[in-house]
Formats: structure tokens, C-alpha cells, sequence
């Protein structure tokens, strides 16, 4: 059996999408932790339950939290009368940043001219983050005062 050249984009085409799904997978909390063994065996019970469970509490360092909830989709700096926070912002439920992907076939025919014969092509598009919207759309707000978190805002559904 010959393998067309139509063909071959399709195999190439499903092979990147699924490279790109194996990649994306370093983004979770297992991912993480396993960059960050050696950090992540010295913290305490407690801490190393909570960031497995991809989950953030009072007391965690911005180390922590990194290795629970990954890289904030924004931060901001807080200013107020006597104190200064830093507010790292997640986008998605719970913190987590959603993924999304699509494949795509085209097949074209002209006829006449130079354009005379078919044609086929695809993509591949891969979205991580919060897909265009603003600060509506964020889902979790981690707050620290002096290095380590004060507060976590989570939306209600």
C-alpha cells in the first residue's frame, strides 16, 4: 500500500497534535512537582497534599504555588495604607488553564489556467490560557503579603 501525499499530511498533522497534547501535560501539578522533587519532598505533609490536589492555602510560598497552580495567567501589585500585597490571577476553573485544540481539513479543485489540478491542506491550532477575555474570567486570585499567601479568592459558579 503507497501512502499518498494526502495522506502523509494527515499522519503529520495528527502526529503534531498529539505531541502538543504530551507537551502540554509538564502543566499540571505532577509535571511540576516532578521539576521541582527536591523542593517538593522538603515541604510538609499538609503542603505536598494540598499541591498534589493542585490546590493553594494560607501560608504557601510563591514557590508553592507555582508548583500547584503553574505560572499566573496576570499579576498585579497592591497598595494600600500600611501594607503592599502581590495578587497572582489564574484564569479558568479553579486555576487551571484550559486547553483547547482543533484539527482542520481542506480540500480545494480548480479548473483551467495554472491552477488546473486538487489540492488538500490542514492545521492545527492549540490554545492555552483564557482564551481573549479579560479579568472576568478569572477564576482564582492568590494574595501575599511579606512572601507567603494571606488570602485566596476563588469565583462562585
Amino acid at each position: 500500500m503507497q501512502i499518498t501525499p494526502h495522506s502523509r499530511r494527515l499522519l503529520f498533522s495528527l502526529a503534531a497534535a498529539l505531541f502538543a497534547l504530551v507537551i502540554s501535560g509538564c502543566s499540571t501539578p505532577a509535571g511540576r512537582i516532578t521539576k521541582n522533587q527536591d523542593a517538593f519532598d522538603s515541604w510538609p505533609v499538609e503542603v505536598r497534599e494540598k499541591i498534589r490536589a493542585g490546590e493553594v492555602d494560607l501560608g504557601f510560598t510563591p514557590a508553592q504555588v507555582l508548583v500547584a497552580l503553574g505560572k499566573p495567567t496576570r499579576s498585579y501589585s497592591h497598595k494600600s495604607e500600611g501594607s503592599e500585597a502581590e495578587i497572582w490571577a489564574y484564569s479558568g476553573k479553579s486555576g487551571k488553564w484550559p486547553v483547547g485544540l482543533s484539527v482542520g481539513l481542506g480540500v480545494g479543485r480548480s479548473s483551467g489556467g495554472w491552477g488546473r489540478g486538487t489540492s488538500t491542506g490542514g492545521a492545527i491550532g492549540i490554545n492555552t490560557g483564557n482564551y481573549g477575555h479579560a479579568a472576568v474570567d478569572e477564576a482564582l486570585r492568590v494574595i501575599f503579603e511579606n512572601g507567603v499567601v494571606v488570602a485566596v479568592e476563588a469565583r462562585q459558579s
